[in-house]
């Protein structure tokens, strides 16, 4: 639907009039048309499906496209008033800093204190503001002093886009695009990145685009929801908009926070609390045996039960299943660098589904890349079959020149080679990718470019166990949905998937074992949902528990009473 024009909003830090983006040899536009305003002091949330043109948006901002990336813009553009033409991407830096999704397009290989002082020295500012402005985002961000004179290519993806944050927040600017901040991070990073983020700031506006909700919403004061073709399809403060159009996000596979989700079925129920909830625990304090009426509370039961029991594994590891793959005593190094792993001791069996967890720089993926035999070791012994690995950068798997072509190629040799075309049709599809079939892979939106490396991975046979490196980072809730059916469809079929996540829910929901990684090895191994509860082990690992654990925790209290 195209959105009813505003009234220009002479307040606002930044305004899309009518505005519709597209790129050379599309049809129609990614994004838009839409009306949009950000006023100082005001946080908004930008949601929407993979694809729907939410970062091409942001890149549209401050003229980057087309000035930059080649596209088309219609409609206007203006930056405090301003027509985003009269200048240059580089000369509203000053007033307008972009985190990008790609920690690797803000950041040169440099260390980490001249990553952050790059855009400050390039607008001449004193030295001693320089210095001053690193430490102080550095200490915000959370970032030790230790990584000062580390190149960002010794770092992992989330120290990465740790640094690139800390770069864009160093400068100032009274504007904040910030895509996908959190994609990569651990969740206690994540945690510290959304506070910093929105901590209110008058004269500072903050349009950001997340799909990580849950620690973030309730700073947000405005949510903006785009539709699949880069619509407005719902707009307002957060408890409206998720109460109000829970069911059409779902349809569509918007994330929405998972109180609201639990709010949903309540209100199905007649339990839901009179106030729009956005947290758990505003769900469940709402459901205080001691203060709620009995009926209520039994209204509430059932439904808590099985909302919970559909996000909890509690089958326990085949551990009867033939090993696979086995390190013993390993010592894990990545590529040319330091060892960071001692002593390491480690199987994954068929039909297994494993989860490593720990906190950004611990060496998961370095860990796994060793299981499946991507890395030697430095010492130690590994034996069985090498996995399939899906890298962090999805980017790093493509080698052909349509998504398509990626799929065609990844399909085993023996197939009867008229087959082929329309099989790879059915994995597209299956992943909600035909419609870019005849796209270039890089082409694609950091969500789809996700959904495509992980098509190609599992479109074939060949691998008895795949490492799946945050195979959910800038997926929504439809990608996420297509990434569980498959991991099913592996286990189901006796091979086995090693996921390394920082998705909490999403391992308990899925693994029945995890290892803990962090302190230069493995802290804890065994059942997910009871590593998931040990609060010391989090805390020692950096970590945080899941999103549903208030909620396992109030079954536990009524069970008492």
């Amino acid at each position: 639907m195209q959105n009813a024009p505003r009234t220009r909003d002479a307040a606002a830090a930044i305004a899309f009039e009518t505005v519709a983006v597209g790129y050379p040899y599309r049809a129609k536009p990614v994004v838009g048309p839409l009306d949009l305003a950000v006023r100082c002091g005001e946080r908004v949330l930008l949601l929407g499906p993979s694809g729907c043109g939410k970062s091409t948006l942001l890149l549209a901002a401050t003229g980057l496209i087309p000035s930059s990336v080649p596209g088309v813009v219609t409609g206007a553009i203006r930056l405090a008033g301003e027509p985003v033409e009269t200048r240059s991407p580089a000369d509203w830096s000053a007033r307008v800093s972009h985190a990008f999704q790609d920690a690797d397009q803000t950041l040169c290989g440099m260390r980490v204190l001249d990553e952050i002082a790059f855009a400050l020295e390039a607008r001449a500012l004193p030295e001693a503001e320089i210095e001053a402005r690193i430490a102080t985002a550095m200490r915000k961000i959370g970032i030790p002093d230790a990584w000062a004179s580390r190149r960002t290519t010794t770092l992992s993806g989330g120290e990465k886009q740790l640094v690139a944050l800390a770069a864009t927040m160093a400068q100032d600017a009274k504007l904040l695009l910030v895509d996908e901040p959190t994609a990569h991070l651990a969740p206690k990073a994540a945690e510290r990145l959304h506070h910093r983020l929105m901590e209110h700031d008058p004269a500072c506006a903050v349009l950001l685009v997340d799909h990580r909700l849950d620690g973030l919403i309730g700073a947000i004061d405005r949510v903006v929801v785009l539709d699949a073709v880069g619509c407005i399809l719902a707009e307002g403060p957060p408890r409206t908009v998720f109460r109000q159009h829970q069911a059409a996000l779902s349809a569509r596979g918007i994330w929405s926070p998972l109180a609201s989700r639990l709010d949903a079925a309540l209100m199905a129920a007649g339990a839901a609390p009179d106030v729009a909830p956005l947290t758990m625990d505003e769900v469940l304090s709402a459901l205080d045996p001691v203060n709620t009426p009995p009926e209520r509370i039994r209204r509430a039961a059932p439904v808590v039960e099985a909302f919970v029991a559909e996000r909890t594994y509690c089958t326990s590891a085949p551990t009867a299943n033939p090993i696979l793959a086995r390190i013993d005593s390993a010592d894990c190094a990545p590529f040319l660098g330091p060892v960071i792993l001692r002593g390491i001791s480690l199987e994954i069996r068929a039909g297994e589904v494993l989860c490593m967890l720990g906190a950004n720089g611990a060496g998961k993926s370095t860990l796994g890349a060793t299981l499946a035999g991507i890395l030697p070791l430095k010492s130690g012994r590994r034996s069985g079959p090498m996995g399939g690995i899906a890298f962090q950068k999805p980017e790093t798997q493509f080698t052909e020149a349509s998504a398509l072509e990626e799929v065609i190629a990844a399909l085993p040799a023996t197939r009867q080679r008229a087959e082929v075309p329309e099989l790879a049709c059915k994995v597209l599809a299956r992943w909600g990718l035909s419609h870019i079939a005849r796209a270039h892979p890089y082409q694609l939106s950091q969500g789809e470019k996700r959904r495509l490396a992980l098509a190609t991975l599992t479109a074939t046979d060949r691998w008895p166990f795949l490492v799946l490196d945050e195979p959910l980072a800038g997926l929504d809730a439809g990608g996420t949905a297509e990434v569980e059916a498959d991991i099913e469809r592996l286990r189901r079929a006796g091979r086995a998937v090693v996921l390394i996540t920082h998705d909490m829910d999403f391992a308990l929901k899925h693994c029945p074992r995890a290892i803990v990684v962090g302190q230069g090895g493995i802290l804890a191994t065994g059942l997910t949902r009871m590593l998931l509860q040990d609060e010391a082990l989090l805390a020692r690992a950096d970590l945080l528990p899941p999103a549903i654990l208030p909620a396992l925790r109030w079954l536990e209290r009524i069970a008492t009473c």
